[in-house]
């Protein structure tokens, strides 16, 4: 099956129609005019322009502010895409009649600066400078919309969060909500790969070292020749420069690890923490006008799919819609088990041009008229629409019992767990795709690995159910060690034994505390600060009630099918040991456990 929305009831006009009956006006450029925009403190940005050729008057634009090459020089003779980050925008957008701007920001591609931080405050001011320049040209009508996959889908909350009056419309795709908790400390819990990983990618690609860019999948293109000169940079002797002074930029794993706390400061900028990197610190910024279209896929990271959904519910006194499909980091794969093909047929492109449409150009598209929410549901591969989030606001209680889950709780019992180092969920798993690895097929050998986990079953369903939301793992737990990493799994057993698998949560024993959410991060799931004062060991053997968050989705378990719990205290190939060489034994108490599941019959 595939996750197309042309035969969907969910819409009153499905984004493939909406974007096939959307007429291309106007020719596409087949360059951009490039150049350097200077910032107040004197650092050169370079940005380029794609201008709808043929458009008589005015225009408004589309902003991406990008570390990862607004365009590619290419090799004499080569082929292939110069703008693979901005392709997909520049070739729907421009000849309907945006402009496009994509800007490397400071510190990347043909930019001066330097990058003093993963998403620099710096950044957010260059932006609305940039918002500047832009309504200052001839060609525009003075109307911005900003989007972008990941990084520069939360540039896109940051100027926003500059209250330019001609901001009116954002697209955060596949994009954070809290740096610290959607992305590097999942549950408090370290993801010591991803950092490295990532610092690797942009080494190469900061230091413009082609050798090692040409080892990730997505710049694997021979043809590629580092970041392209601006227009008045003809000999690329500005290019050079802007690039030796790349070499001083921060390294990613030691910069995140300085923030080992939430909000915690650098230890050498006390007015410096990861809020200072999320767009949440600056959302209460955000004028009322502006729309907002947050999107996400249900193997997106280990954390961008809450991120939509508490951006979603966060900014509620603005126009805000949600989208979260069956995909991976930046919808490069459709990761249902019953896909048909690879990739994605959903016409994401068309639902984001609809959106710039409606609030950016003024045309009548039939958006408002539409539901807010948008999901797709694995396993019934349908779409579904909804008037708010969460779609399923009741929540069916399992409690534990030895080796199952059952409806009604049991009296007392505890079962003990030994927590092995070595357990890993494999390497096709949600987190590949967010260290930029081409991952294609998601926990195909999971069978066997949650084989070595001690697992808790369900009765087989009756009839179809659909489990659509976050599931709570709410759990009394006791550890023979004064901290431990929590890792909750849940899988479908199919009736022919077929184990597959389904969603996860992690936690950090440390940070178990809960208290309400903030106006800045309202959320379906409980709150935690992850703040240092709050952070409190174990005593070891004494239970504590902790409750981990599973990641949201939407999976419809078929009749004869049934629910399984497993537990993890590590995940080898990609957090860090907790605690450090003492691989903690896990006693759960089982009348004192449940799980909260969003489940629901399942309506075809």
């Amino acid at each position: 099956m595939a996750d197309a929305d042309l035969n969907s009831t969910a819409w009153r006009v499905p984004p493939s129609r909406y974007l096939e009956t959307r007429p291309l006006e106007f020719a596409l450029p087949a360059v951009p005019v490039s150049r350097y925009v200077i910032m107040a403190d004197g650092c050169r940005l370079a940005v380029d322009v794609w201008l709808p050729q043929g458009a008589t008057g005015p225009v408004p634009a589309i902003l991406i502010h990008t570390p990862y090459y607004r365009r590619f020089a290419m090799k004499l003779g080569g082929e292939g895409e110069r703008c693979p980050n901005a392709a997909k925008f520049r070739d729907a957008l421009v000849p309907r009649g945006y402009a496009l701007v994509v800007v490397d920001i400071r510190g990347t591609g043909a930019s001066f600066g330097t990058r003093d931080s993963f998403r620099s405050p710096r950044e957010r001011e260059d932006a609305r400078e940039i918002a500047d320049w832009i309504v200052a040209q001839p060609w525009s009508d003075g109307r911005i919309g900003a989007t972008g996959i990941s990084y520069p889908g939360a540039a896109s909350d940051f100027l926003a969060s500059t209250g330019h009056p001609a901001v009116k419309a954002i697209v955060p795709l596949f994009a954070v909500w809290d740096t610290w908790s959607d992305h590097y400390y999942p549950g408090g819990v370290f993801l010591n790969k991803l950092a490295l990983i990532y610092d690797e990618l942009m080494v190469a690609m900061d230091h413009d070292r082609r050798d090692l860019l040409s080892k990730v999948s997505y710049f694997s293109n021979p043809d590629l020749a580092g970041p392209m000169p601006v227009d008045e940079d003809p000999d690329g002797a500005l290019l050079a420069e802007a690039v030796a002074g790349h070499r001083a930029n921060f390294h990613m794993p030691d910069f995140i690890t300085d923030l080992a706390f939430r909000e915690q400061a650098l230890p050498y900028d006390p007015g410096f923490s990861s809020a200072d990197i999320s767009p949440y610190s600056v959302c209460k910024s955000i004028p009322k006008d502006v729309a907002i279209y947050a999107v996400s896929g249900w193997m997106d990271g280990v954390g961008y799919a809450n991120a939509a959904i508490a951006r979603y519910l966060t900014m509620q006194g603005n126009p805000t819609h949600l989208l979260l499909g069956p995909w991976d980091h930046g919808a490069r794969c459709n990761v249902s088990p019953w896909r048909d093909g690879v990739d994605p047929q959903f016409a994401l492109i068309g639902e984001l041009l609809r959106f710039f449409d409606e609030y950016l150009m003024d045309r009548r598209t039939g958006l408002r008229d539409e539901s807010p929410v948008h999901f797709f549901s694995m396993h019934g591969e349908q779409w579904q629409e909804a008037p708010s989030w969460p779609p399923v606001p009741e929540a069916t209680r399992l409690h534990f019992a030895a080796g199952a889950l059952q409806a009604a709780p049991v009296n007392g019992g505890e079962v003990a767990h030994a927590t092995d180092f070595s357990f890993s969920s494999g390497t096709g798993t949600r987190y590949e795709r967010i260290a930029a690895i081409d991952s294609r097929d998601y926990y195909t050998d999971w069978q066997g690995r949650q084989a070595q986990l001690p697992a808790y079953d369900a009765e087989p369903f009756e009839t179809d159910m659909e489990l659509t939301g976050n599931v709570i793992a709410d759990l009394t737990l006791a550890s023979s060690e004064p901290d431990a990493s929590i890792i909750c799994y849940l899988s479908e057993v199919e009736a022919d034994g077929t184990v597959r698998y389904v969603t996860e949560g992690l936690l950090r024993a440390l940070h178990r505390k809960e208290t309400r959410h903030p106006p800045e991060y309202q959320s379906p799931w409980p709150f935690r600060t992850y703040h240092r004062d709050d952070a409190s060991p174990l005593t070891p053997g004494v239970a504590e009630r902790m409750r981990v968050v599973l990641l949201p989705t939407s999976w419809i378990f078929k009749a004869g099918s049934k629910l399984r719990f497993s537990l993890a205290g590590t995940d080898a190939d990609h957090i860090k040991q907790i605690p450090h060489g003492r691989p903690p034994v896990l006693t759960l108490h089982l009348g004192a456990s449940a799980l909260d599941l969003p489940l629901r019959p399942f309506q075809e």
